[in-house]
């Protein structure tokens, strides 16, 4: 079965077919990088990490750009309250992003635009849709992008202007001439600090001081680095309307094509049955959770639930991800993995293939994994060992080491721990089983767990 993958577009799985054959252009919306990101935030990087992971793993050459927002109402805020400028600010975000993320395996995109390095580039589309009437300047001093004027506006939400109209809760202002409309240049204010505003006049556009709207970015980042056509665009279910929705009214609007033959969604995280966000204040940051649990976990605790599927964060959630990847690191930890080349005519490899081939249907892909635990506990098959560790790098997985893996989290000596293996194995020779018992118990208080085999006594981590 060839990849089919879900496009919200048109609602359906479709069989995918890059435009340029052999290459695949991705764009992904990224972080507006104004604080640490949340556990929310690495889903959504997750869910593309493993995306285009499939995808090369299919054989495609991937160009994945994944923008940053570096400028907004929230990044001006938080300078101005910090007292540092803006760059300051998104600078130090961004470097704190890039840490988080990389512990939890997620690669870097190929290119990783800030909307501020394209602020002509913006400017360009919003004079050419100025051009064609779908653009005008506000009394305001705001540039806004005239909704009505856009045939199929709606067309990836599935909301009717009508709709739209019928749940509007403000009236019109600011000079927009209907409240739908959204803005694409922004007036600069007195209040809001220089580094904040650009001189479209001294750039060459009549607009005059002032930055862009957030919508008008990602139109900008994503046409200049990929085409004004390309293969995928992603992000977070959240950003479907209006964000998306905005991006094809404003790109189509411009250069009169499809923005992207494929939509891609991610669902939320949520938190006793809300989405996590900071300002619903029920989040939690990466480097909250990583400080509890092993960054692999939190991997595997992202991965397993389907990327369109909402996950529920809870710590009941975590430790049972950790118990789950245990089970397949006992089983690399049990024989050594041989070096194997993925043939994916091979019956696990072929299940494999399809679960991901099936809109990266991570969910059925792990249960194979421990389908292949399974069997190299039954086989002690060292080429079956090396199959698991093959398929698990397809999703990032698996790649550590079993023993450090399995071991990760303890605070204690290694060598106190062998010593008191040592003395209950001369307690239990000495037929005191008592004491081996004592022992026994006495470690796992203390968060071990001994594992007797005819080979030896081994130990791990109890969490």
């Amino acid at each position: 079965m060839s990849l089919r993958i879900f496009n919200t577009l048109s609602r359906d799985l479709q069989p995918f077919t890059p435009l340029e054959p052999g290459h695949v252009r991705m764009y992904v919306c990224g972080m507006t990088i104004y604080d640490l990101c949340h556990i929310g935030h690495a889903r959504m990087m997750m869910a593309f990490d493993v995306v285009q992971r499939w995808l090369k793993s299919s054989g495609y050459r991937v160009t994945y750009v994944r923008n940053i927002t570096d400028i907004d109402d929230k990044i001006i805020k938080r300078a101005v309250e910090r007292g540092i400028t803006i760059r300051a600010l998104t600078d130090e975000m961004i470097a704190a992003m890039h840490a988080d993320i990389a512990l939890l395996g997620i690669e870097p995109p190929t290119l990783e635009p800030r909307a501020t390095e394209y602020v002509p580039q913006m400017l360009d589309i919003i004079k050419q849709l100025e051009a064609k009437g779908l653009a005008y300047k506000a009394s305001s001093g705001d540039v806004n992008y005239a909704v009505r004027k856009f045939p199929g506006y709606g067309k990836l939400s599935g909301k009717s202007l009508d709709e739209l109209r019928a749940g509007e809760r403000v009236a019109v202002q600011d000079g927009k001439d209907d409240p739908l409309d959204f803005v694409l240049w922004k007036a600069a204010k007195e209040t809001e600090p220089d580094d904040a505003k650009w001189d479209a006049d001294a750039l060459g556009y009549g607009y005059g001081k002032g930055r862009p709207g957030w919508h008008i970015e990602c139109s900008a980042m994503s046409c200049q680095n990929l085409g004004e056509t390309f293969d995928i665009h992603g992000g977070g279910a959240d950003l479907q309307f209006p964000h998306h929705e905005n991006e094809i009214a404003q790109s189509e609007g411009a250069n009169g094509k499809p923005l992207a033959n494929f939509w891609v969604h991610n669902g939320f995280v949520r938190v006793d049955n809300e989405k996590m966000s900071k300002s619903l204040g029920n989040f939690f940051t990466i480097r909250d959770v990583l400080a509890q649990y092993h960054r692999e976990t939190v991997r595997f605790f992202l991965i397993r639930t389907h990327y369109r599927t909402a996950l529920n964060y809870s710590d009941a959630h975590l430790d049972d991800a950790h118990t789950a990847l245990k089970r397949l690191y006992t089983a690399l930890d049990l024989v050594a993995p041989a070096a194997v080349s993925i043939d994916w005519a091979e019956s696990f490899a072929a299940r494999f293939k399809a679960a991901m081939d099936d809109d990266f249907g991570t969910p059925e892909a792990v249960a194979v994994l421990f389908d292949l635990a399974s069997e190299v506990n039954r086989t002690r098959s060292a080429e079956t060992a090396g199959l698991l560790k093959a398929l698990g790098a397809c999703l990032g997985l698996l790649q550590g080491d079993a023993k450090a893996f399995l071991q990760a989290g303890v605070a204690l000596d290694e060598a106190m721990i062998e010593q008191k293996i040592a003395d209950r194995a001369q307690a239990k020779v000495a037929k005191n089983f008592a004491e081996a018992d004592r022992i026994r118990k006495e470690l796992l208080e203390m968060g071990i767990v001994l594992k007797d085999s005819a080979s030896g006594t081994t130990w791990e981590a109890s969490k």
